[in-house]
């Protein structure tokens, strides 16, 4: 079920946006989640944080670099839950790590996303992680654009939850936005 204070505090911060908007993934669409929007703004940061810790419990948190890192910052505040920080590649300076912090051997970790719609940087994400050592079987997203993840997820044995869907994000937006386009 949608967090309808969650809809509201993503909408009041204008985080929905509608146009024409080019993808990550190089598609298009007729509206756009902006992620720094409400990743920036402290009303959407706590309601995020307290739905992700109502469905974490006191299990170990990742987080994609560079997006998820603010939410799982806040939700391991939020919880007292240790986090970890999954890469897109390893860095070329320092220690070179791909997972940032501290993960043992077949610990469980929940990764924590902003938005979803192949659900690709969640499934590399899993991959460094179960390559780290990790027990990876859930994937926690702000917003599902309903394009494919959860199938993409499910393909690399991953269960996808939503604090929110399109849909439910979309449900007052103009006769012209379509979810899925």
């Amino acid at each position: 079920m949608a967090n309808q204070q969650l809809i509201d505090a993503l909408r009041d911060a204008d985080a929905v946006k509608f146009g024409e908007f080019e993808l990550s993934h190089g598609g298009t669409s007729n509206y756009y989640v902006d992620k720094y929007v409400f990743e920036t703004n402290p009303r959407c940061l706590e309601l995020i944080a307290d739905a992700f810790a109502d469905r974490v419990g006191d299990t170990k948190l990742a987080g994609v670099a560079l997006g998820a890192v603010p939410l799982v910052a806040v939700t391991s505040v939020e919880t007292g839950n240790p986090y970890v920080i999954a890469r897109k590649q390893a860095k070329e300076y320092g220690t070179g790590n791909r997972i940032e912090g501290t993960l043992d051997d077949g610990e469980e970790v929940i990764i924590l996303e902003d938005i979803a719609t192949t659900g690709q940087s969640a499934v590399d994400a899993a991959e460094a992680l179960r390559d780290a050592g990790a027990e990876v079987e859930r994937v926690i997203v702000v917003v599902d654009r309903e394009e494919g993840a959860r199938e993409n997820l499910a393909d690399a044995d991953l269960e996808l939850e939503s604090l929110v869907t399109a849909s439910d994000l979309l449900a007052d937006a103009p006769d012209d936005v379509d979810v899925g386009e």
